[in-house]
């Protein structure tokens, strides 16, 4: 895909991401209200996304390293990233982007491919979503991320 032609290039900054279950119980927020996240996709086509919990406290420790082993588990727990090649795939209203996994704080996503349909609003939200099952049950479950464009020249 010519980068003219790309939707997805730029930086995106994270509105909402939800999880909804097939089994009826209410939805939830992974990182809370107030997560905050990007996404980024170049030209050359290579993408990185992060998303965290919003007011994660600052460790104990000015290295990671020496931090206690509670404070780095917490750290982990409150933050998601992963980065390599993307292609989009299908067709303008039917279409997948897939990040092909080379570098992740989560080792097990190294090597994967992550799927998301995409959608954009009215407005020029994209929306990625995937569904799966919550792991070691049976139970369907949908990520629905949200993202809006960032305006040139933001620093938040």
């Amino acid at each position: 895909m010519a980068a003219r032609d790309n939707p997805l290039m730029g930086t995106w900054q994270l509105v909402r991401w939800e999880i909804a279950y097939g089994d009826g119980r209410p939805a939830t927020l992974p990182f809370g209200e107030a997560a905050t996240g990007l996404i980024l996709y170049s030209h050359d086509g290579w993408m990185n996304a992060c998303i965290a919990r919003a007011g994660r406290p600052p460790l104990s420790s000015e290295s990671m390293r020496s931090a206690p082993e509670s404070e780095r588990l917490a750290a982990f727990g409150s933050f998601f990233q992963y980065a390599g090649r993307y292609e989009v795939r299908g067709e303008p209203g039917r279409q997948q982007v897939v990040h092909s996994v080379t570098q992740s704080l989560n080792p097990n996503f190294v090597g994967t491919q992550q799927v998301r349909d995409m959608h954009f609003d009215t407005e020029g939200r994209l929306t990625l979503s995937a569904s799966d099952t919550v792991p070691g049950s049976a139970v369907a479950r949908h990520h629905r991320l949200i993202w809006a464009r960032c305006a040139q020249g933001a620093t938040s």
